[in-house]
């Protein structure tokens, strides 16, 4: 280590438990790695997503991340990994993301995903650092570039892989520090489905509906909801047309935009 990586490790280190300590992230991954975007995120199964760390340089409008925060996360691939207790560590969203999640209504909604809203629009890659604090709870730090740019290389993964020791130690000990009231008594029910579900879907499903609602919302195809829960393709069919029917919708789309809708109502 060399006197100007230990001078940003001590920066680091004094910044946990602060306001700074994203700000302090961002400044020591960017003399390593480029990026135009970044944010922290502490994400709890039930519980709204809360920003730690506000990193979109005013890219985002206000309302696009109060849509997100009041529900916009929980079709986010990084939320959905964390509540199923995905391993820590560095990983592209499109690792995360299931099948048709690029061409779901979140993916591309200027309302409530802040990537989209951007001015760089879809072409945003994100990658992230998910840190574990408990089961169904953890932060993460994700960074995201213009694609005009080109995406993160094997290269530059590589550089932050090498990081994420560090990262995660640090982002550890500052949710146990500054957030830990937040989740010491979070959910630890095996509920598969948050209450705001409930409240978007209108409480018109059955609790099987609802959990098919939410991956139909999630971006999984009609092949991906059968193998995730073992049924056949037909049954899942048969599921989305009473989906459909109690919703008075026609469509996934018509779902999409039942989602939306009250996301940005309420915002």
């Amino acid at each position: 280590m060399n006197a100007d990586d230990a001078r940003d490790l001590a920066a680091l280190i004094s910044a946990v438990g602060t306001d700074q300590l994203g700000q302090a992230l961002d400044r020591a991954l960017r003399q390593r790695v480029d990026f135009d975007m970044s944010c922290v995120y502490l994400f709890r199964f039930n519980h709204p997503a809360l920003l730690v760390h506000n990193g979109y340089n005013r890219s985002v409008p206000e309302r696009t991340l109060a849509a997100y925060q009041r529900g916009g996360y929980l079709l986010d691939p990084f939320y959905v990994a964390c509540i199923n207790d995905h391993p820590g560590g560095l990983w592209r969203m499109s690792e995360l993301a299931p099948d048709c999640f690029f061409s779901s209504g979140f993916s591309i909604s200027p309302d409530i995903h802040p990537c989209v809203s951007s001015e760089h629009g879809t072409l945003v890659e994100e990658i992230g650092f998910i840190v574990p604090l408990q089961p169904r709870v953890a932060l993460v730090y994700s960074l995201m570039r213009n694609l005009g740019d080109g995406p993160f290389s094997t290269e530059e993964m590589q550089t932050l892989e090498a990081l994420t020791p560090v990262v995660h130690a640090l982002l550890e000990l500052h949710g146990r520090v500054r957030h830990g009231d937040s989740f010491a008594y979070a959910e630890t029910s095996d509920a598969r489905s948050e209450d705001a579900f409930m409240d978007i879907l209108q409480g018109q499903l059955t609790e099987a509906q609802r959990y098919i609602a939410k991956l139909i919302l999630q971006g999984h195809s009609s092949a991906s909801i059968a193998a995730l829960l073992g049924i056949s393709e037909g049954t899942v069919k048969v599921h989305k047309h009473n989906i459909y029917q109690r919703l008075e919708i026609s469509n996934n789309a018509d779902l999409f935009r039942l989602f939306i809708d009250y996301l940005t109502r309420l915002a």
